[in-house]
């Protein structure tokens, strides 16, 4: 380990280079190859299976398992949020939850229908070592980085974090294209998860060679009050909302929002790989992966426009704007049946996506009172992101289940659209800036 000092170019670099190890689990796991595996899994004619003394469908199931998980993070978030404040062997902890997170999606390559408790529990842990590391991750920048240095340097672990992601994906594929028949095809996406986990692993290395220990300054005894010290963070920032009516408003919109946008982002590549009428399962695999390759390019533009259309229209109208347009997709997708049309669909998720969650995210900052505690407020953002996606994901998963088609699900979504619409539409525009 070296021992560099804070705004360290090489220690800089080393700790954005953790966004080029882990961001492979958001691609190739949540969006891209697992999904497609796991709903090849079941036969075409029945989507059904029996779990948890349940006759549940599959893309309800994972969207259950999936809102437990997040309701999981949700809760440990405040928790582990107090411990890196307080304790001084934070990277132990990431350490922890990174290697628990890469093995679990190593261990995705038994998942079948015979063991299928071995297999969700896989999937659980996978989702909660990526999001807990991710806690003790993003509270290094501080220790690491002075203020002029973060913004920057976040945005290249963003940067990494995409380039990495796109080139393992793209290698995936292209093992998945190579293969022969249906069952080369899918042990080709088991190794897939394998590599997942074995690059998260051996890349974030490098990250742990040059992070320090953990804020020496800040270590002392682990107590109840620093183990709780979140959730009192949390509870602070809760009665300061009634003393900014904009703030309040705003994370209303932003919560049911979010809800939506999440959800749809979750279960886009399950409701193509169910409602698409593919002409083969080749055609299905690959064409699905094509269109996660294609949002996460279109994205980056969209992300740019969305910047002007704020910088000339205002946040506020943009993002009342674009939650319209999610609106109308929703609405659309109700009637999506052919390959061309999710490929359309999915270049228009692309530009929506690529700007809705930085725009979000910059109008929750502007939004924010003078303080210096912006760690707590920035930590009640995230909760309530997570919260939001477990409310998303359990909505999505009953309709899913009591009418047999995620079509109506989506829809549903289109109303929560319109309902941020309508609280967006309350919160004072003179009061964000441009």
């Amino acid at each position: 380990m070296k021992n560099l000092q804070k705004g360290d170019k090489k220690l800089l670099n080393a700790w954005a280079f953790y966004d080029w190890a882990n961001s492979v689990y958001t691609l190739t796991i949540a969006s891209a190859v697992f999904p497609i595996f796991y709903d090849a899994l079941f036969p075409k004619d029945n989507h059904y299976i029996d779990v948890f003394g349940l006759h549940l469908k599959n893309s309800a199931l994972i969207s259950f398992t999936t809102a437990a998980a997040f309701l999981v993070v949700s809760f440990i978030s405040p928790l582990l949020s107090g411990i890196a404040d307080y304790v001084g062997n934070k990277k132990s902890f990431m350490k922890f939850f990174c290697y628990m997170g890469a093995l679990s999606c190593m261990g995705l390559y038994w998942f079948d229908l015979k063991n299928i408790y071995v297999g969700l529990a896989f999937y659980f842990l996978g989702l909660l070592g990526y999001w807990g590391s991710l806690v003790f991750y993003n509270s290094y920048l501080p220790d690491i980085a002075f203020e002029d240095q973060q913004d920057r340097i976040s945005a290249k672990g963003y940067s990494m974090g995409y380039i990495g992601s796109v080139l393992l994906l793209g290698i995936n594929l292209w093992m998945i294209m190579g293969a022969e028949n249906d069952t080369a095809r899918m042990e080709a996406m088991r190794y897939s998860f394998v590599m997942v986990g074995v690059w998260w692993i051996l890349f974030s290395q490098y990250t742990y060679y040059y992070l320090p220990k953990g804020s020496s300054e800040k270590s002392q005894k682990l107590t109840k009050d620093v183990v709780f010290n979140g959730f009192k963070e949390l509870k602070k920032v809760w009665g300061l909302l009634n003393e900014n009516v904009p703030l309040r408003r705003y994370l209303g919109g932003f919560f049911v929002s979010s809800m939506a946008v999440q959800t749809v982002m979750l279960v886009a590549t399950y409701f193509g790989a169910q409602e698409i009428q593919w002409s083969s399962k080749e055609e299905s695999t690959i064409g699905l992966i094509f269109c996660i390759l294609l949002i996460q390019i279109v994205a980056v533009f969209g992300a740019l426009l969305t910047s002007r259309a704020s910088a000339k229209w205002g946040n506020v109208s943009t993002l009342i704007f674009i939650n319209g347009i999610w609106a109308v997709f929703c609405a659309m997708a109700y009637f999506m049946t052919l390959p061309i049309h999710f490929y359309i669909m999915a270049t228009i998720v692309g530009f929506v996506m690529g700007g809705i969650q930085a725009l979000s995210r910059s109008t929750y900052s502007k939004l924010l009172p003078e303080t210096e505690d912006t760690a707590s407020f920035f930590s009640f953002y995230d909760v309530a992101e997570k919260i939001g996606i477990v409310i998303g994901m359990c909505v999505y998963g009953i309709i899913d289940q009591i009418t047999g088609s995620p079509r109506a699900a989506i829809v549903i979504l289109a109303i929560f659209f319109v309902t941020s619409i309508f609280l967006l539409r309350r919160v004072h525009k003179k009061e964000v800036s441009n």
